[in-house]
Order: structure tokens, then C-alpha cells, then sequence
């Protein structure tokens, strides 16, 4: 089991325990209702976004996820890691995630991550027990004791073990970098400022069911081997500029998108 695996396990093993049941993939389609969209953060639409506040994922993960830590900053979204207690841990964390679940498309966000080592800058998709769905995934990941790579990622019914490392010129933390997925049934592929870094094209590895989007900071010190020792000091800013859903056969929503270059 990978470290990026063991983030995961506690959720799955608790679900598990109450007795969710998984659906099947077929099924989980269903659920896929979202459609394109571009949010620039003018301010929170709480219709499109949910705010994780009052819980955390498990023994791993050391700060609580609280609403105070989501704000808006001239139309910038920043999720904000800081020492506070707050229920069982000592420090406080960041998280969005949509109401809506999305299925193949592309995925743009626009952003600058955080340090020190120990945090987790992340954008990704995701579905699972939570939902009465399988384990589903696909991750952009900045570790804040290296920001000069981005880890992506994928899980299939919660197998994971795909994770690949890109190069971000010039350094994920200093300035806005963009960040895109394109997830078609046969083929995902990863786009750092419009590059292709990495493409899956193995269907085993290709997630299958609806998912909702997140964006979240979080902070660990136990995941050692995988993100680091953890090191924070003072507040850590994760900030996201814009963030975009572009459904298969839609049109270019926006000049920098990647849907207008690839056309």
C-alpha cells in the first residue's frame, strides 16, 4: 500500500464497517448532472460549492476542516491552513467540494499552491462510500516540501497506485500555474500550463464513474515518506484563480482554455 493509499483507507475501512454498500458503474452515471461551468471566484456560490467544516479524513490527516479557512480574496478563492484546535486536532484546514457530480469533460483550474513541507495543495475529482459509490478518482497534487512538481494520480474502486510526478516551471507556490485533465471513456490525460505531462490509455486505469470536483489544503504528520516532514510555522495559503468544467462537445468557455488549444 502506497502512502497516497493509506489517505484513503481510513474512509473506506469506517464506511465499510456501517455496511455502505458499493454500487455499480453502471449505476453511479446516473448521478453525473453537472454542467460546464467556469467559476472565478467573485465570490463563493454556495449553490455550486459545499464547505467542508466540522470533521477530518482520518488519523493521517492533522488539522479539521473549517469553514473560517475558506475565503475570498479579490476575486481569489484561498483555503488556508493554520494552527487552531478545533475538535481532535490542533490545527484548522481548507475544503470545497461541488454539489453536482461530473463525469467526462475537461477539468481546468488556475492556481498557486501553498507550503511548507507536511501540506497537501490539491485539486481532483472524486466519488465513494460516502455517496453509496465506488472509490473513484483522479488528482492534481502539490507537496509542499517539493513545489517544483505536481504528483498526479488516478483510483479505480479504490485502487490507486498510478502516480506520476510533472515538472512546474518555475515553481508551483510562486506564481499561478494552470492545471487540467482531460477524462474521455478511452484515454485521461494531464496538462500542466498546457503541456501534456502524462496519459493513461490503459481502460483498467481509467476511472468510470461520476465525480465531484474539490479543492482543499491539508496538513499531515504522519505521511512522512510521502509528503514530508511536517514543518508549519505560520498561515499557508492555497490560492485558486479560476477553476472550469468543459463538457465533451461544448464550446471554449474562455480565452486560456485548454478546450480553445486543443481544438
Amino acid at each position: 500500500m502506497t502512502e497516497k493509499n493509506a489517505t484513503h483507507t481510513p474512509r473506506l475501512a469506517i464506511l465499510t464497517a456501517l455496511g455502505i454498500a458499493l454500487c455499480s458503474s453502471a449505476s453511479a452515471q446516473q448521478a453525473a448532472k453537472g454542467k460546464s461551468f467556469v467559476e472565478n471566484f467573485d465570490r463563493l456560490d454556495t449553490a455550486l460549492w459545499y464547505v467542508s467544516d466540522g470533521w477530518n479524513n482520518g488519523p493521517h490527516q492533522n488539522c479539521t476542516w473549517s469553514k473560517t479557512q475558506v475565503n475570498i480574496v479579490d476575486g481569489v478563492l484561498e483555503l488556508v491552513f493554520d494552527k487552531r484546535r478545533m475538535g481532535e486536532r490542533e490545527y484548522v484546514c481548507g475544503e470545497i467540494q461541488t454539489r453536482s457530480r461530473f463525469h467526462y469533460g475537461t477539468y481546468e483550474v488556475r492556481m498557486k499552491s501553498a507550503e511548507p513541507s507536511g501540506l497537501n495543495s490539491a485539486f481532483f475529482t472524486y466519488i465513494g462510500p460516502t455517496d453509496k459509490k465506488p472509490h473513484d478518482e483522479i488528482d492534481f497534487e502539490v507537496l509542499g516540501k517539493d513545489t517544483s512538481q505536481v504528483q498526479v494520480n488516478q483510483y479505480i474502486s479504490g485502487k490507486g497506485g498510478n502516480e506520476a510526478l510533472a515538472d512546474v516551471p518555475g515553481g508551483a507556490s510562486t506564481a499561478f500555474n494552470d492545471y487540467a485533465f482531460v477524462w474521455e471513456k478511452e484515454r485521461l490525460r494531464y496538462f500542466v500550463n498546457s503541456k501534456l505531462v502524462h496519459e493513461v490509455t490503459d481502460p483498467t486505469k481509467i476511472p468510470t464513474n461520476a465525480q465531484k470536483i474539490f479543492l482543499s489544503l491539508w496538513g499531515t504528520d504522519t505521511l512522512t515518506n510521502w509528503m514530508g516532514p511536517f514543518s508549519h510555522s505560520s498561515p499557508s495559503r492555497m490560492q485558486v484563480d479560476r477553476l472550469a468544467f468543459t463538457a465533451p462537445g461544448d464550446a471554449c468557455q474562455f480565452e486560456q482554455s485548454l478546450v480553445c488549444k486543443l481544438k
